[in-house]
């Protein structure tokens, strides 16, 4: 690793960190203030009073009914898109499977993509199918989150707000803003924002090429802010037209993280005790960073196949210039690695660069920082309550080593607590491995594959760690739009959503009836270092203990392999 590398990240890592401390202030201010005039006028149309306090059971129906209209909405599209507008290349209707896979994505802030966009989708079902989901299914998980709050907030109470408020609010006055801001910077930059046909350009060698144009920009905010991640185009991020310039890269760069990291700092606030979000702030940065320099540091050494014989006859077991293939020379290595590492810490799953021509480690960081279970900053919501999960998880176990009943932010957890969230800890990485094991098996699973031995196993367990985890991001080298994939995929997508949010908001509802309980000489702190520690630990623990043996089988051995050793 070189200096420059370090720079980058350093200047990263900073300017994350200097937005992050204001958007957070002002997220908390947006779900504590009273309705505006015009918010008031949009519940009255749609029926919605502002002072509704919703139960958890009542929360988690909300949630599940208002994902799944936006689900069958996608799903429709989709299928007609044939025949509605703003279609200029003709295309026809996405077949089926390709169609649920990418409704059951978009709706769950996956984005994972079994189609190549400029070659699959109209102008209208991008914008009004998957854009429009993009701000939907993000103001879903801070919804959850804001309701996971006020149960933590409250004291012996039965609600846990309203839904449809929290939606709204999220993305009225979040999302909406931010993503006119980012999208008025991207075009700035020369990234598409068009309905105009597509171009048709004359080659030096005489022949025809076609070349794909749309309203981009748009979508392109929100994916990168919501952590969404579908890109407009086939090669995402990587694109010349969706990603033009440095400048363009690090804003989308930075957009990836800053709603989450922000969110750390509006949790602080919501409870009361700032040192409670800067705490879980520390975590995610002691688990990022670490992965974050190992991956770099992999790409900088390159391949060890590929030594040469130097002017000495000493073998040199460096790759001159690194890894760079499958990477955008106009971004380097240091720019890629960053956003391999940021896109699956946020399950944003965009992609500057093609993660299957990774070195075996430099792959192994994105794939097991999905594997956390996307709490390393993770979606925006979904990703602090995920770690809530675990500091909640942490509690009890340090419960447990001095015998007392643990707190967090004066609440006990309890047994409920605990099976609450074993549920939402366990059963997405279950649905990891199963469905890997299945693929594996089964000729529907293999037959697809462009790589045989450990590196294709990498593949099929990177594509299912990123659909349950809801990242979205692939190492390719895997054809997936098949029956198979595009059906067990969008299974495990449902499962990694929404096994989430229903044990989330049921433990939620716990809480909020509790007492108020004040520390005590016993009480663990958890705005310390030492909690901070503890909880990293946690997370690290219940990932090793899960996906180890299977990333024995691939990228581990795969390591081995190219260094001699077997």
């Amino acid at each position: 690793m070189i200096a420059h590398d370090l720079f980058e990240i350093g200047v990263a890592l900073a300017v994350l960190l200097a937005l992050a401390v204001p958007l957070g202030a002002w997220m908390a201010h947006v779900y504590e203030a009273p309705a505006l005039w015009g918010e008031r006028v949009l519940y009255a149309a749609a029926g919605v009073r502002t002072d509704e306090d919703m139960d958890w059971k009542r929360y988690a129906a909300a949630v599940l009914l208002f994902n799944l209209v936006g689900t069958l909405v996608v799903y429709a599209l989709q299928r007609a898109q044939g025949w509605l507008p703003l279609n200029p290349a003709a295309l026809g209707a996405v077949t089926p499977e390709v169609a649920f896979n990418t409704a059951t994505s978009f709706a769950t802030n996956t984005n994972w993509q079994a189609y190549g966009g400029e070659t699959t989708m109209s102008y209208l079902t991008q914008m009004l199918a998957l854009t429009v989901q993009n701000f939907v299914s993000a103001a879903t998980g801070m919804a959850v989150l804001v309701a996971l709050v006020r149960g933590f907030v409250r004291r012996q109470a039965n609600g846990l707000g309203s839904f449809w408020v929290d939606v709204t609010r999220s993305v009225l006055y979040i999302l909406l803003p931010l993503s006119v801001l980012l999208a008025l910077a991207l075009v700035s930059q020369g990234v598409v924002q068009t309905f105009g046909s597509y171009v048709t350009a004359h080659t030096l060698a005489g022949a025809d090429q076609v070349i794909a144009v749309g309203p981009a920009a748009s979508q392109i905010a929100i994916k990168q802010l919501g952590t969404n991640g579908g890109g407009f185009f086939n090669v995402n991020s990587a694109h010349p037209f969706e990603n033009p310039t440095a400048l363009s890269n690090f804003l989308e760069l930075e957009a990836i993280l800053l709603i989450s990291a922000a969110l750390c700092f509006s949790f602080g606030k919501l409870v009361g005790d700032v040192r409670q979000g800067r705490a879980l702030l520390g975590a995610m940065l002691l688990l990022l960073v670490p992965l974050l320099l190992l991956c770099t540091a992999a790409e900088q050494a390159g391949n060890p196949i590929l030594s040469h014989l130097g002017a000495d006859q000493a073998w040199s077991t460096l790759q001159p210039g690194g890894n760079m293939e499958g990477k955008e020379a106009r971004f380097g290595i240091a720019a890629s690695t960053i956003w391999a590492a940021y896109t699956t810490a946020a399950s944003n799953g965009s992609v500057n660069a093609m993660l299957d021509s990774f070195t075996p480690l430099g792959g192994f960081v994105p794939m097991w920082l999905i594997q956390f279970g996307e709490v390393v900053f993770g979606g925006v919501g979904s990703g602090l309550y995920g770690m809530l999960v675990f500091a909640v998880v942490a509690v009890f176990l340090a419960g447990l080593m001095v015998g007392r009943t643990p707190e967090y932010l004066g609440k006990k957890i309890e047994s409920y607590e605990v099976k609450m969230c074993s549920l939402a800890i366990l059963v997405p990485c279950a649905s990891v491995l199963v469905a890997t094991a299945v693929a594996v098996l089964v000729p529907a699973g293999t037959a697809t594959l462009g790589n045989p031995g450990p590196h294709g196993f990498s593949e099929i367990l990177y594509a299912y760690s990123s659909s349950s985890n809801n990242n979205g991001s692939a190492f390719g080298g895997i054809t997936v739009s098949g029956p198979f994939y595009t059906t067990t995929q969008g299974l495990t997508m449902l499962i990694g959503r929404y096994w989430i949010i229903v044990p989330v908001l049921a433990m939620a509802g716990s809480l909020a009836k509790k007492k108020y309980v004040p520390p005590s000489t016993g009480t663990l702190p958890t705005h310390t270092p030492l909690f901070v520690v503890l909880l990293s630990a946690t997370v690290v623990l219940v990932g090793a203990l899960t996906y180890v043996p299977a990333l024995c089988l691939g990228p581990i051995v795969e390591h081995l392999q190219r260094h001699g050793g077997g």
